[in-house]
């Protein structure tokens, strides 16, 4: 089961602090709102900062993207990967993709030590 780039997503107090000590590592900002969020890529890495949205870091795939932002032409859609994790046991904690059929939906798992994953498809 392919699901898709994968990237952590870190819940920052300083989202001007953060975004400084990551360029200071070779991470450039490709995407955000300069307030809240901002995306960072050095080469295939991605991480993403996020202020005030989050209450702890998490481990984040986007089914329909095989690098940073880079579209794959065929993928998992995330509705075919909740069916999956539901056969194996896993129960999402979120779970937005019951209300559509296509498009853009997420689903929220928390691994047994309690990490938070999200996977989010935005095509």
């Amino acid at each position: 089961m392919e699901l898709g780039a994968f990237s952590v997503s870190l819940a920052v107090a300083d989202l001007s602090a953060s975004v400084a000590f990551y360029r200071k590592l070779g991470f450039e900002v490709t995407g955000g709102d300069d307030e809240a969020w901002s995306i960072m890529v050095n080469g295939s890495n991605v991480i993403g900062l996020f202020q005030g949205m989050f209450e702890s870091n998490i481990l984040t795939f986007n089914p329909g993207w095989d690098g940073p932002g880079q579209e794959s032409a065929e993928f998992a859609d995330v509705r075919a990967i909740r069916g999956h994790l539901v056969e194996q046991g896993i129960e999402p904690v979120d779970d937005n993709t019951v209300d559509s059929e296509s498009g853009p939906a997420h689903i929220a798992l928390v691994d047994p030590d309690g990490n938070s994953i999200l996977i989010d498809q935005h095509r």
